[in-house]
C-alpha cells in the first residue's frame, strides 16, 4: 500500500502507532517498526529515566516519539535529550508548537502536530509541520468534542492541499481494523495513527487485568470526561478532556466536577489505592470508541500486517 506517507518515511503500510502516554512504550514501537509501520514511543508528560529506558527497549529500531506540549515546556530539556537519538519524526499535541517546532526543524526531525481543529490545522501548518494528524473525538485518551473524525480529517486535507500540499494528514480516531484505514484513505489521508487497537497488545505497557476488562467494553462504554485528571492532579488546559472506560469511580464523579472538588482529598486516595491494586472498579482505562471493535490482545505485528491487508483488499474491491 504505497500512500506518501509510506514514501516519506520509507515504510511498508500506512499506519502509525499512537504515541500512548505511559502505554506506548519502546516495544511496542519498534514492534510497530519492525512491520512495517512506524512505531511512536509517548513521551508524555516527561521523564528522563523513562524515556532513556523506553528508547533503549526500541534496541535501535527506527521510531518517532510523542509529546504533551504544554508539559514539555515545564521541561524543555527532554525534546532536547530526545532529538539527539535522531527520532523518525517528533509528535506535538495539545498546546503551542513553538517555540519546539523550530529547534525540531532545525535538528533535521520531521514535526507532526496533532489538531482537532482548522485553527489548529492552521496554525500547525503556519509552524512547518511536515505531518497533520486530524483527531476526532472518537480517540482515546485526551482530544476534544468539537469534531468527528468522518468530518474533520477532509477538511483538514483540504486545508493543507490549498496551504501547503506537501504536508501530509494522518486521520485519528475511531480506527482500530482494515475498514477504518480503508476508510482514512477515501477520505483523503495518508495514513492512519491508531491507539485504542494497539493498546490491546501484549507490547503495550497495560495491565492484563485492563486487557480483560477493555476486551468486554464496547464503544457505548467510554465517555468524555474530565474525572480522570482531577484525582491524577493533572493541569490540562480547560478545552481538552478524555475518553474513558465506564466504572463506578468515574461514573460517580462525571457531571459532579464541584462535588468532586470538595471531596478530593479522598477521592485521590481512592483512586491512587485503586492504581496500586489494579482495581478497575475506579482505576483509568483510556480507550476509545473503537474499543469495541477489539476482540483480543494480539502482537502488534499481527495487529499492522491484517489491518493493511484487510485495507487493501477493501480498497481494491472499491
Amino acid at each position: 500500500m504505497k500512500t506518501r506517507l509510506t514514501e516519506f518515511f520509507g515504510i511498508e503500510h500506512p499506519i502509525v502507532s499512537a504515541p500512548m502516554a505511559l502505554i506506548s512504550g519502546g516495544r511496542l514501537a519498534a514492534a510497530v517498526t519492525s512491520s512495517g509501520g512506524l512505531g511512536l514511543i509517548g513521551g508524555g508528560y516527561g521523564d528522563s529515566e523513562w524515556l532513556e529506558r523506553e528508547f533503549g527497549l526500541a534496541e535501535g529500531t527506527r521510531v518517532g516519539c510523542g509529546f504533551i506540549t504544554w508539559s514539555l515546556a515545564r521541561s524543555p530539556e527532554l525534546l532536547d535529550e530526545t532529538l539527539q537519538r535522531r527520532p523518525a519524526t517528533i509528535m506535538l499535541s495539545f498546546g503551542a508548537l513553538q517555540p519546539f517546532a523550530e529547534r525540531i526543524h532545525a535538528a533535521g526531525v520531521p514535526l507532526t502536530a496533532q489538531v482537532q481543529t482548522l485553527e489548529h490545522a492552521r496554525q500547525a501548518l503556519d509552524a512547518d509541520a511536515e505531518i497533520l494528524v486530524a483527531q476526532g473525538g472518537e480517540a482515546g485518551g485526551h482530544g476534544m468534542t468539537a469534531r468527528s473524525t468522518f468530518t474533520l480529517v477532509p477538511d483538514v486535507v483540504d486545508l493543507a492541499a490549498q496551504r501547503a500540499p506537501d504536508t501530509l494528514v494522518l486521520a485519528a480516531g475511531g480506527i482500530a481494523d482494515g475498514r477504518g484505514l480503508a476508510a482514512a484513505l477515501v477520505l483523503g489521508a495518508d495514513g492512519a495513527v491508531v491507539g485504542t487497537r494497539f493498546w490491546a497488545s501484549p507490547e503495550a505497557l497495560v495491565s492484563p487485568r485492563a486487557h480483560e476488562r477493555g476486551l468486554r467494553a464496547g464503544g457505548d462504554d467510554t465517555y468524555r470526561t474530565r474525572v480522570y485528571d482531577a484525582v491524577r492532579q493533572l493541569d490540562w488546559p480547560p478545552e481538552y478532556n478524555e475518553r474513558a472506560l465506564s466504572n463506578p469511580f468515574v461514573d460517580g464523579w462525571h457531571g459532579n466536577e464541584a462535588e468532586l472538588m470538595t471531596a478530593l482529598p479522598e477521592a485521590i486516595e481512592t483512586y491512587e489505592a485503586a492504581v496500586a491494586t489494579e482495581d478497575f472498579e475506579a482505576a483509568a482505562i483510556l480507550v476509545g470508541e473503537s474499543i469495541g471493535r477489539v476482540d483480543a490482545v494480539r502482537p502488534a505485528a499481527d495487529i499492522v500486517t491484517d489491518m493493511a491487508a484487510d485495507a487493501d483488499r477493501i480498497l481494491k474491491g472499491l
